[in-house]
């Protein structure tokens, strides 16, 4: 929502484009490998992620331009990476906050702050915060560069059948109602998917009673980019307050509903001015403060039961609904879209089976279900969903004013990227220093850049001292004296998405070559 007199897209600070529908020429029938429902930043990173493996997808969007509102603010060290690799990195580094620490308040004294973990050995900070517009904003400038991506905006899905050789989209723009057929289909149009509910299918999981107003203002300020939370604050009593630091001038600050508020009130113009106001008293800002957007905001734990329906694939809110508590929801859509883009691209390639894309359903759902078991502890802290569990909350925050100790029960549990240990794509390791079999490996700091940066395209085979001798079309082979402690002689096999794939203690390129192989369900 905007303010009175201002347009859906009549930004403070951000100039939203406008993109036109398909020409009434364009030959929008002929059949398509990928077709990839919704370009938001999920569907953009995956349509890169398959252009990076030489496959070519087309993006189908409803809207004729980005999302309005920050939305999605909180971008993880791993979502980083992944931009690394799909060469979209630059714009993000330039204009992203980063940031390392929180602070955690309980009726106006500080209880907690905590530091996430950190190095010279990282090559990018544990979070940036960075508005959506601006997300998709710079990865729309990587697809206009990448000839391998079509996009369509103002093109609506309205059906769509799947059978044993593909799917057909039906879809209306502009220019009228058309097929698409497609051999692949991947779901990243969000929340309220329509391709979800074309297929019938519903999410399952549990909703939460708290309910937030989200709400940008514009305010010059110098406090640093640390994120805050309030617990029952003056200006919210038995409510949650967070604020972070965007870039522009641009504050975020959500605010949750007292119960029995009703969100239309709630989000009545006059009342978020009073809702932000109320919070700028609690920490002392008295500057001038223009409002820019705002919404409101439900958290829920939902997701399919399967990830992979036929030719049709669900990526990031498509799949999973998880709450703002721990920055994991638009983190986890792009590990998503990251984990089906290359696994797909080498499929159409010819270089895997599609056996490899049924590892996709239980590592993201695996993830996903990891992010609920964590983000479910956070939301029950954060908008306690009874009487009860509110007087035992508000009686940890109370020993917290005494004894630090207590502050860590409202530590938000910022999460470490999954491991895939129980993956069909993870084989046994031996036991040893350095990251377990699954885990996205740790960078390092080589002297001479980051390992993170001489990663190959495909898989990498990382070797301490000399490398066996490993021939294989998606394997580059890399070379160090010394890695993560492990001793002389140790192999790592490195997946595309970074991910430790297999480690010996003692390469054999038989056994190394045998291990991709079954890995990549080829003979």
């Amino acid at each position: 929502m905007r303010p009175q007199g201002r347009g859906e897209h009549d930004s403070l600070y951000f100039t939203y484009p406008h993109f036109d529908a398909p020409p009434p020429g364009l030959d929008r029938t002929s059949p398509v490998p990928v077709a990839i429902v919704g370009a938001g930043p999920v569907g953009m990173v995956a349509a890169l992620e398959l252009a990076r493996h030489g496959q070519r997808s087309v993006l189908i969007e409803a809207r004729d331009t980005f999302n309005d509102g920050s939305r999605a603010i909180c971008l993880s060290r791993s979502s980083f990476q992944i931009l690394d690799r799909i060469g979209a990195l630059p714009p993000f580094l330039a204009k992203a906050l980063p940031w390392t620490t929180g602070r955690s308040f309980f009726r106006g004294r500080q209880i907690l702050e905590f530091t996430m973990p950190d190095s010279a050995d990282e090559r990018f900070r544990p979070m940036y915060n960075l508005q959506q517009q601006y997300i998709e904003q710079f990865l729309w400038q990587a697809i206009e560069a990448q000839p391998l991506i079509e996009t369509r905006w103002q093109t609506r899905l309205t059906g769509i059948e799947t059978g044993r050789e593909g799917a057909v989209l039906h879809l209306t723009d502009p220019s009228g109602a058309y097929d698409l057929p497609a051999r692949w289909v991947l779901a990243a149009d969000g929340a309220r998917s329509t391709v979800r509910q074309a297929l019938g299918l519903r999410l399952k999981g549990e909703n939460f009673e708290g309910r937030y107003v989200i709400a940008d203002i514009r305010m010059p300020h110098d406090y640093p980019t640390i994120r805050r939370a309030l617990f029952d604050p003056a200006c919210r009593p038995g409510g949650t307050v967070l604020i972070h630091r965007q870039p522009d001038d641009i504050w975020r600050i959500d605010y949750q509903l007292a119960e029995g508020e009703s969100a239309e009130e709630a989000t009545r113009e006059e009342n978020v001015r009073a809702g932000v106001q109320g919070v700028l008293d609690e920490i002392g800002e008295a500057g001038a403060w223009d409002l820019e957007w705002w919404s409101v905001y439900s958290a829920n734990t939902l997701a399919l039961d399967e990830y992979r329906h036929g030719p049709v694939v669900f990526i990031g809110d498509s799949a999973h609904i998880v709450p703002i508590f721990g920055v994991r929801g638009l983190n986890n859509g792009l590990a998503d879209a990251q984990n089906i883009g290359w696994k797909l691209a080498l499929v159409l390639n010819g270089q895997a089976g599609e056996g490899l894309l049924d590892s996709y359903t239980p590592e993201r759902r695996g993830a996903t279900l990891d992010v609920f078991a964590n983000a479910s502890k956070s939301a029950r802290f954060m908008t306690p969903p009874s009487f009860g569990t509110r007087l035992m909350r508000d009686a940890a925050l109370s020993l917290a004013l005494r004894f630090p100790w207590a502050g860590e029960l409202a530590n938000p549990r910022q999460m470490a990227p999954y491991t895939y240990a129980e993956s069909p794509l993870t084989r046994p390791g031996d036991p040893g220093p350095g990251p377990a079999p699954g885990a996205l490996i740790p960078d390092a700091n080589l002297g001479d850049g980051f390992l993170s940066q001489r990663m190959g395209p495909g898989f990498t085979l990382v070797t301490l001292g000399p490398a066996p001798e490993v021939t294989h079309p998606l394997l580059t082979t890399l070379s160090l004296p010394a890695l993560w402690g492990a001793p002389e002689g140790s192999a790592f096999l490195i997946r595309p998405d970074l991910h430790l794939a297999a480690r010996w203690t003692s390469a054999d390129a038989q056994v190394i070559l045998s291990t991709l192989t079954a890995m990549l369900e080829r003979p």
